[in-house]
């Protein structure tokens, strides 16, 4: 199975939390049925991305970068790549790349959350179609600051830092009530 079908599969399978959400879904399908190309950074009008909300074990903070281009917290993640079999794994590898941090374990259940975000890939803009997870880092997991970021920081899920946008908010909320905190 190819990047592409597995995505299509991800997503058809997904069952969106609410109607805005079943919309992105519906628009991400479009997207990947119209552009053979549509999960490669190459794909001018838009591009599935991956990213992760990290837990620690305790599944009350969220680990959080900095992002060295664009200045403000946000989950890990990034665009897939070629050796990427599944989406699923696109995320681990983008997490783990940005973190140091090796063992995370995506929640089950697929996806906690789509987002469509402007970005400056292209001349004119294109759109990030992120598909984003949570993961549970080990219990003494030690991250390490990428080339991607300014700084990496734990954030108890209920007071992230600022700046920050209302998608990483969102993607806090529904992945606290996805991961019940553990003792």
């Amino acid at each position: 199975m190819t990047l592409h079908a597995d995505t299509a599969r991800v997503l058809a399978d997904w069952r969106a939390p609410e109607p805005e959400q079943d919309r992105l879904r519906a628009d991400f399908l479009r997207h990947l049925e119209d552009h053979p190309d549509g999960m490669w950074r190459e794909c001018a009008p838009g591009h599935i991305t991956a990213s992760v909300l990290v837990l620690d074990a305790a599944r009350t903070r969220a680990l959080l970068t900095l992002h060295g281009k664009i200045k403000i917290w946000l989950q890990l993640g990034g665009h897939c790549e070629p050796g990427d079999a599944t989406l699923a794994g696109a995320a681990l590898r983008e997490a783990a790349e940005e973190s140091g941090i090796a063992g995370l374990r995506l929640l089950p259940g697929g996806p906690v959350q789509l987002d469509r975000h402007r970005v400056r890939c292209h001349p004119g803009g294109s759109w990030h179609l992120d598909v984003q997870y949570a993961a549970v880092a080990p219990p003494d997991a030690r991250h390490a600051i990428s080339d991607e970021s300014d700084d990496l920081g734990w954030f108890p899920l209920d007071a992230l830092p600022e700046p920050t946008d209302d998608a990483l908010r969102r993607l806090a909320a529904r992945a606290a009530r996805a991961a019940p905190v553990t003792s």
